[in-house]
């Protein structure tokens, strides 16, 4: 049985973020799934991905393990409620607060694996600690606090 990605659970609505939305055709459309506690996402750089050559730029690690984890943040949301993440309303987290540790350059080219853990679970917040690692090994961590979306900016169709 195939694991549906959480972002193709978003609404149609909320599905253009330039990270993880798989609506958003010149994004790079990042899948993040369950793997136990913990959750994943693999994503490849392009060769426009470069920072220098042979290492990836780090605005697309921050944005990997950004997306990665507000994704996980929702998927936990629905998961302490015991809802699918297809059901309505929607449950979708933005970032509130994003800090990410560069601990060595990351080869372009390869693929790369963002695994996330919830740290902490609230009403309305979530705290998601996440590493990057490619080629086995972690070349970047980060932390993000995400927030349920507010929902004067839940667009009305969702």
């Amino acid at each position: 049985m195939e694991q549906k990605a959480f972002q193709d659970n978003y609404p149609d609505e909320l599905s253009y973020c330039y990270g993880c939305g798989r609506l958003n055709e010149h994004g790079l459309q990042i899948k993040s799934y369950w793997d136990g506690d913990e959750t994943i996402a693999v994503y490849t750089p392009l060769p426009q991905h470069i920072a220098i050559p042979g290492y990836v730029y780090g605005g697309l690690i921050a944005s990997l393990i950004d997306c990665h984890s507000t994704g996980t943040a929702s998927a936990a949301a629905y998961r302490r409620e015991g809802r699918g993440m297809d059901t309505l309303p929607p449950m979708r987290f933005v970032t509130a607060s994003l800090q990410v540790d560069y601990l060595r350059p990351t080869p372009l080219g390869v693929p790369l694996e963002v695994r996330g853990r919830v740290e902490e679970i609230k009403e309305r917040k979530v705290v998601v600690s996440s590493t990057l690692i490619a080629e086995g090994e972690v070349c970047a961590k980060g932390k993000v606090v995400a927030v349920q979306m507010p929902e004067h900016l839940v667009p009305k169709g969702g």
